[in-house]
């Protein structure tokens, strides 16, 4: 514990903090002893109660407490704890108050106990004759010890109201090992229902839009091929939208690719990572050894991890070769992609780097990117195979 300095404003903030808690925690109190004879005003006025107290740790000591789930029912630990902690408050709190006031006091009487007798009305009277230097000496010393000692006893009784606050008010191990468990059930959750909805749509666009294109574009070929005695202004019309639809129809078969392949879900990773390695702009080697699928989420992550960096790859490194390599080992699974290009990648470069590192970690996977300046560049990913 760092020890602060009489005249510090650290030492001024603890002893506030000491000074106020007995005034607070007394109308907590008083209202936590009202409130006993109506229970369910009780249960909604404990929260209130710790918040109140939440942010008096907050103001004078900068702690931040974190916050209890509200009280659902009584046999919620939480509410016996806020209750008890709202009951037991003001004796804590009284008692450093009450050392506190003493030590700043006493310095004040014993620094100033040489002008005393200067200061009383005759007939002099004192327990101690302040008039002889010896006293007057042992009482300054006094004052002077308790000066050093007042802000330190300040930040003890602070900190021992803090500890016991973060006892009673804080979510316990179980609390906060259900929190964590809900929150990454429903994150996992989200994720799954955000991928299941991109297949949904690539399906939609796939058996909708796409197959219209697809037969738009057949019929302006044939009325091309056919039609050859049309004017002429009419044969350039017909020759620019058969080519505009056939660029749309690769758009969009593109951007359903992008969204969620096919063959991911048909053929496995392998084949997909295989479909992505031969479209690419520049030599890729790829190799894959999974004995069995993993879910279809992580296979999904495992895809667009791969697609996205061999997109990067061709659009920034200047490399000449690319390396993907997929393993599964027991339950993780791990992905390697090294390029020879020019390095200099970092994950607050760009997007593309930042997004994929954030669907990564939406599956309690992690990233790691080796890119110095001259490359080569490396991407190595640890995947939950579940």
């Amino acid at each position: 514990m760092k020890v602060p300095r009489p005249w510090s404003a650290r030492a001024w903030q603890d002893t506030a903090h000491v000074m106020t808690g007995p005034l607070v925690a007394a109308v907590l109190a008083g209202l936590t002893l009202m409130l006993a004879v109506a229970p369910p005003m009780l249960r909604r006025g404990v929260p209130w109660f710790t918040r109140v107290q939440r942010s008096r740790f907050a103001a004078f000591l900068g702690a931040r407490i974190p916050p209890l789930p509200s009280p659902a029912s009584w046999r919620s630990p939480s509410t016996w704890r806020q209750i008890g902690y709202h009951l037991l408050c003001p004796v804590v709190s009284g008692l450093g108050a009450l050392l506190v006031a003493g030590a700043w006091g006493g310095s004040v009487v014993g620094l100033t106990g040489f002008a005393q007798p200067a200061l009383q009305p005759r007939p002099l009277e004192f327990t101690f004759d302040l008039r002889n230097p010896v006293v007057a000496a042992v009482y300054f010393l006094i004052g002077a010890t308790l000066l050093l000692l007042a802000p330190i006893l300040a930040r003890a009784m602070a900190s021992f109201d803090l500890a016991v606050a973060r006892a009673m008010l804080e979510p316990s191990r179980d609390e906060l090992g259900r929190r964590i468990e809900t929150l990454t059930e429903s994150r996992a959750g989200m994720v799954d229902a955000a991928d299941a909805e991109r297949r949904r749509i690539e399906r939609d666009l796939h058996d909708g839009a796409q197959q219209r294109l697809v037969s738009l574009a057949m019929n302006l070929g044939l009325a091309r091929a056919t039609l050859t005695d049309l004017p002429e202004p009419a044969r350039v019309a017909i020759e620019q939208a058969h080519e505009e639809a056939k660029q749309a129809l690769k758009e969009l078969r593109d951007f359903v690719r992008g969204l969620h392949p096919a063959v991911l879900n048909d053929q496995g990773l392998d084949a997909a990572l295989s479909g992505i390695a031969a479209r690419a702009p520049l030599p890729v080697r790829l190799r894959v050894d999974i004995e069995r699928r993993t879910s279809p989420t992580i296979e999904a992550v495992a895809f667009f991890t791969v697609s996205e960096a061999l997109t990067n790859i061709a659009k920034h490194a200047a490399a000449t070769r690319a390396e993907v390599t997929v393993r599964r080992e027991g339950d993780r699974l791990r992905l390697l992609v090294h390029d020879d290009g020019r390095g200099g990648a970092t994950l607050a470069s760009g997007t593309g780097l930042r997004g994929l590192s954030q669907r990564i970690r939406s599956v309690d996977g992690t990233l790691r990117l080796t890119s110095p300046f001259g490359g080569p560049t490396t991407i190595e990913v640890d995947l939950p195979c579940e």
